[in-house]
């Protein structure tokens, strides 16, 4: 009777997956058949907003820029020589492979991510002692919390000199290229395949993505078509099944994924960045940033992000999958100002107002230009006394005045370092942050 009961119940819940699958559509694998198309209009989406968006893209160097509805694609465009058929790389966007990739392994019992990274890797593939080293799990690479230091001359560096002792395992989170490149060597010897070949196994054939991972420097860099980097961002609003096949079944997986997967930085999965978060924090920074890095996107967003803005934006809530290649004016490894700015201009377009962190102070407030060189303008501050705090990227003070400010009001910044600040203005009771690049 029991497992009579339980047949019942697992059905249900095979039943209710499927239902949800149907409310999807998934593109033929055969890259030459057409991939079906929404109108905006048939959404009733705002379309006299998408030359902004548009103007915006193309000012940032943008070469594609895809949104998916209901696996759909409402929006496709191009910019300069860039086609549907060109190829760009994904940058660290690709880390986001690589954790399917960790999780298919562990599925398919080759490996475990509590298993010591040196059954892998072997003894002293870091400069740390045996003991130490032991202590790096394959966890720690997928999580950024390998304790070992990232501020050294060359963060990309895999060589064991380069990968040295700061913290015990687990007790730091820190964003490690070197560290997470590595788990391709884990992959390697833990299926007996060439990368390239696993990728192609696993994920590639099963779903019509086509791409090639290529080393460069240190780095395994994955480069493919924009509409690929669309299928993967469609794979992973469904939970990484493909219409009706399931790549991976290990539930657990899949929901940790995309959760915070550490105590240290709230916005990070496996390799997934993640929106709507308390706090956040950046590449080469230990400082905790207030707020979500794009409070203009959807709080259940999810998120690869590369450097010079490879963008893959997953939304659950609106099934929405946007992708976005190019160059891009930051100097950030990983550009959530982009992210962010292209959500400010993409929610009009979607007939929906832009988001807010908080609430009390005047909604108007602007800086500009960002990022910027020699000076930060703020206009619509408030006309009561108030205070103005700048951190940098490290969490230094670099800037605090108070008083009632003027509109317009100038902040000299030629003589800061590049990089990430956040601007905090205080208000009585009522705080808001900002954030921009110098």
């Amino acid at each position: 009777m029991i497992r009579q009961i339980l047949l019942f119940l697992s059905i249900l819940v095979l039943l209710a997956f499927d239902a949800r699958s149907q409310n999807l559509y998934f593109p033929p694998n055969n890259n030459n058949l057409p991939w079906d198309t929404l109108s905006p209009q048939s959404l009733g989406w705002c379309t006299n907003k998408t030359d902004s968006l548009f103007q915006y893209l193309q000012q940032e160097n943008s070469k594609a820029f895809i949104v998916l509805k209901d696996g759909k694609i409402v929006i496709e465009k191009y910019f300069g020589s860039f086609t549907q058929d060109s190829i760009w790389y994904w940058a660290s966007a690709g880390k986001t492979i690589t954790s399917f990739l960790i999780g298919k392994a562990q599925e398919d019992g080759i490996l475990s991510l509590a298993d010591s990274s040196s059954r892998f890797l072997g003894t002293g593939w870091t400069s740390e002692t045996p003991e130490k080293e032991r202590k790096i799990t394959i966890r720690n690479q997928l999580t950024m919390t390998t304790g070992l230091k990232d501020n050294v001359p060359d963060n990309h560096c895999t060589i064991d000199t380069c990968l040295q002792f700061l913290a015990d395992a687990g007790n730091r989170w820190a964003y490690h290229n070197a560290a997470y490149t590595l788990l391709e060597k884990v992959l390697v010897n833990a299926s007996g395949q060439a990368i390239n070949t696993y990728t192609q196994t696993k994920l590639k054939t099963p779903t019509g993505i086509t791409g090639i991972w290529l080393t460069s420097d240190y780095d395994n860099v994955f480069y493919s078509k924009p509409r690929s980097m669309a299928r993967f961002g469609l794979l992973a609003l469904n939970k990484f099944n493909w219409n009706g096949n399931a790549l991976l079944t290990d539930t657990a997986f899949i929901n940790q994924s995309t959760r915070t997967s550490q105590t240290f930085n709230p916005s990070y999965g496996y390799l997934w960045w993640l929106n709507g978060k308390s706090s956040f924090m950046a590449p080469t920074s230990q400082f905790v940033f207030p707020g979500s890095y794009a409070p203009e996107a959807p709080a259940d967003m999810f998120a690869a992000i590369g450097k010079n803005g490879q963008i893959i934006c997953v939304v659950p809530s609106k099934k929405l999958v946007v992708v976005r290649m190019g160059n891009a004016s930051s100097i950030l490894e990983v550009p959530f100002l982009l992210c962010n700015e292209i959500w400010k201009r993409l929610n009009p377009v979607i007939c929906e107002p832009t988001q807010t962190e908080t609430t009390g102070l005047r909604p108007e407030i602007k800086l500009f230009p960002n990022p910027a060189t020699e000076e930060l303008m703020v206009s619509g501050l408030p006309s009561t006394a108030s205070v103005l705090e700048i951190r940098d990227v490290q969490g230094k003070i670099v800037f605090q005045l108070s008083g009632v400010f003027t509109d317009g009001f100038r902040i000299e910044t030629g003589n800061w370092p590049s990089g990430l600040y956040v601007l905090r203005i205080s208000e009585g009771e009522h705080i808001r942050t900002f954030r921009f690049v110098k």
